[in-house]
Parts: C-alpha cells; sequence; structure tokens
C-alpha cells in the first residue's frame, strides 16, 4: 500500500468515527470529580501550553479570577504575585480531555458538563459560558456568576440530568441547525430545546423551590447557554479519531490569546503553533479594533467537528454579532468543504440544498488549496479585568499546517 493510500484508509476510518459520534450529556460535576488530572492549585486553560509570562492579558485576568473564586487568594495583587512566582500550575484543557470557553480557566471546584460518546465510551467536560469572568474580568460581579454555577444552578441541573438518565445532544444538534444555529455564536435554538427538555424535570428533581427558579431563568434566558454543551459533544466527538496511523484529519484547533495551535491524528499529542490572528468584526458600543487582544478559546473544536463556520451559511443570524453578509456567509461553508475529508449525513444545512455539514479537516487539503478553515468567534479585550467586547471571524494562520504538514513528511516517509 502506498503512503497515499494508507492517508485515505486512515482519513476515511477518522470520518467514520467523527460521524458515528453519540454524545450524550450525561452529568454535571465539580471538575475535581471528573476531569482527568484536576488537582489542587492547577488552572487548566484555553490552547496549546502557555506559561504566565508569555499569557495574554484576558487569560491573565481570568487567572487572576480563578484564584480568587478557589479562596487561593483574598485579592488580585496577592492573586497575580501567586501566579508570578509560579505557586499556580497552568495546563491546556485539551491535554485533560475537556475544553473551556475564551480564556477556558477550570479549577477543581468550577462545576463543568459532562458529555459522554456512547459509540465509542469516550467523555469529555466543558465548563459554564459566561461573558464576564472567561473574557478576564475578575470583579465581584463577575465571580457572583460563577457562585452561583457552582452553589445553585449547577448542582440543581445535575439533579435533573441524572433523574432524567442523560440528554441525547446529537438529535437535538441536527434539529438546532436547521432552525437557524450554528453551534458556536448562534446557539439560541438548542439552549431553548434544552431549557424546554429539561425544564419538567427540573421542577421535580428535588431540588429546593428556591433553587429550582433560580435555575430555571438561568436556562430560560441564557443566549450561549449550550455552546457548553456543544464544546463538550465536539470534543467528545472529535477524540476517538486520535492517533489514528496516517491520518491527515485535524483532532483539534485552540487558541490562548498568544498562539494558535492544531493537533493532527496521525501526530497525536503534537502541538503546531503559530502567532494568535487578530479578530476581524463587530464591537460592542464603548470599544474599538485598538482595544481588542489576539484570538483566544477551545471553542474552534465546534469547527473542527464541523460546526461553527462550517455550517455558518445556514445560519445568518449569527451576522448581527459578527458582521458580514449573508453571501459571505454561504461562501464560508462552501470553503470548508474543499478543505475536508467529507460530509456529515446528521447535520444538514437548508441554506445548501440540505447537504451536510464539511467534516474532518485535512492538513494537506489546507496547504494544497492555500485555504484555512473559517471561525466565528468571541473578542476579548487585550487588557485584563474586561468582559466580552465584540464578536467577529478569525481564521488560523496557515502556518500552522505547514508545520503539521511538514511534521507528518518526516514521520511517514514512504
Amino acid at each position: 500500500m502506498t503512503l497515499k493510500e494508507k492517508i485515505n484508509a486512515a482519513n476515511e476510518e477518522a470520518l467514520r468515527r467523527i460521524v458515528a459520534a453519540n454524545p450524550v450529556l450525561v452529568d454535571v460535576a465539580p471538575a475535581s470529580e471528573v476531569v482527568p488530572g484536576m488537582r489542587d492549585k492547577l488552572i487548566l486553560h484555553s490552547g496549546p501550553p502557555v506559561t504566565w509570562e508569555r499569557m495574554c492579558g484576558a487569560q491573565r485576568g481570568a487567572a487572576i479570577g480563578m484564584c480568587l473564586f478557589e479562596g487561593w487568594a483574598k485579592d488580585a495583587a496577592s492573586a497575580e504575585r501567586m501566579l508570578a512566582q509560579g505557586e499556580i500550575a497552568f495546563e491546556p484543557n485539551h491535554h485533560h480531555a475537556t475544553v473551556g470557553p475564551m480564556a477556558g480557566t477550570i479549577t477543581k471546584n468550577m462545576w463543568v458538563w459532562v458529555v459522554q460518546n456512547k459509540a465509542f465510551g469516550n467523555r469529555a467536560q466543558c465548563r459554564q459560558v459566561e461573558s464576564f469572568q472567561q473574557f478576564g474580568d475578575y470583579s465581584k460581579e463577575a465571580l457572583s456568576g460563577l457562585q452561583k454555577w457552582r452553589d445553585i444552578w449547577a448542582p440543581t441541573l445535575r439533579a435533573a440530568v441524572r433523574k432524567m438518565d442523560g440528554v441525547m445532544l446529537k438529535p437535538l444538534i441536527a434539529r438546532a441547525l436547521q432552525m437557524g444555529d450554528e453551534m458556536h455564536n448562534r446557539v439560541v435554538a438548542s439552549s431553548s430545546i434544552f431549557a424546554n427538555a429539561i425544564a419538567p424535570i427540573l421542577v421535580d428533581c428535588g431540588r429546593s423551590k428556591e433553587d429550582v427558579v433560580a435555575t430555571l431563568y438561568y436556562i430560560g434566558n441564557h443566549p450561549f447557554l449550550f455552546l457548553g454543551l456543544a464544546m463538550a459533544a465536539g470534543k467528545a466527538a472529535m477524540d476517538p479519531a486520535r492517533g489514528i496511523e496516517a491520518s491527515t484529519v485535524v483532532t483539534a484547533m485552540a487558541r490562548n490569546g498568544t498562539e494558535f495551535g492544531i493537533q493532527v491524528s496521525g501526530l497525536d499529542g503534537e502541538w503546531f503553533t503559530a502567532p494568535s490572528p487578530r479578530v476581524k468584526g463587530l464591537f460592542l458600543p464603548g470599544w474599538k479594533d485598538a482595544d481588542a487582544g489576539a484570538d483566544m478559546g477551545d471553542s474552534a473544536i465546534t469547527e473542527t467537528v464541523g460546526w461553527g463556520g462550517a455550517v455558518i451559511g445556514g445560519a445568518p443570524g449569527i451576522l448581527t454579532f459578527t458582521g458580514g453578509t449573508a453571501e459571505e456567509a454561504l461562501g464560508f461553508s462552501r470553503e470548508m468543504r474543499n478543505i475536508s475529508v467529507g460530509r456529515s449525513p446528521d447535520y444538514l444545512i437548508p441554506a445548501l440544498n440540505f447537504e451536510g455539514a464539511a467534516v474532518g479537516i485535512d492538513i494537506r487539503k489546507v496547504m494544497q488549496t492555500n485555504t484555512v478553515p473559517v471561525i466565528d468567534t468571541a473578542i476579548a479585550h487585550k487588557e485584563p479585568g474586561h468582559s466580552i467586547i465584540g464578536g467577529g471571524i478569525v481564521r488560523p494562520p496557515l502556518e500552522c499546517f505547514k508545520k503539521a504538514l511538514t511534521r507528518f513528511g518526516e514521520k511517514y516517509k514512504e
């Protein structure tokens, strides 16, 4: 068998595993209970590995916030000293079968969504999605949202999810995609479907009336509620495609605000990085491009699995967040088909005549076509202490794919 034949067979197997994924929400739990390798004085973060010295402003702010949330420090100044002196360890979420939005910070007492891929048995986790601490805001108001999630919302959701014996996510996602979601920054339909499904169970889940009412308000008024579930589902779907000999399929794209990194199935465990790019988009009132930090977050796992930018042509409502036109959005989804191994039989795009979403980004096709994936994303401030400032469209550096393909050639010589 030639190398080309080996690669094609490996990529077909990667595609098979990705489309066979059956993500099911099975729990909501403290990270200390479910995240592999979680320990005290450890902050998991988005993107490839990064040290405090190289960390961007927003991720630094989020890390300060986690020190305050955990009670490791009494104020921001002492938290910053601890972090600068190396008293707190940093490791990427992806090294722990976990993902996190924007700064992605997760510590032992942060509760996470737990999704099991029933087709392969593996699990993945993601923290809650909000618009403050994950962007670097460490104010009391920002931390209060984390505390309510820890003390009220997450434990109440856990009781309901367990009573339901899990929530199947694959049919929910397929339905939401046909209702105008793209599973990254447009999750209005999926959030509503999930809230409607779990609300009747919440009412009789054994928690106090006050906690149930508070949680019902939370899930009923959170337009980004489902993003955390989508990210965990995407991670759970992609992990079985890791480590396939000779596969050129991308298994992760992640950014820490300093570097953009990708991982490839046939080169499992290696990161291929380049400077994190700037996001082109729209800003909330009072903010401008000069305030923005570079691209950040693990949420590009949605594009990796075939959602987000791959299906943005079917989600024109997102353009109010990212900017651009409906025609451009359709063009983005068509582009993604040119760099992918195949199509999804389950996740269909009405605006593209119900064609399946592009699945399995191939580093060879990226380099052959000089086309990098399209990612829709939020924008964080370049300095610590701020909440979300905007949203837009970003593309990975081509250099990541070039490095990966070069390394692949070194490893798999005919």
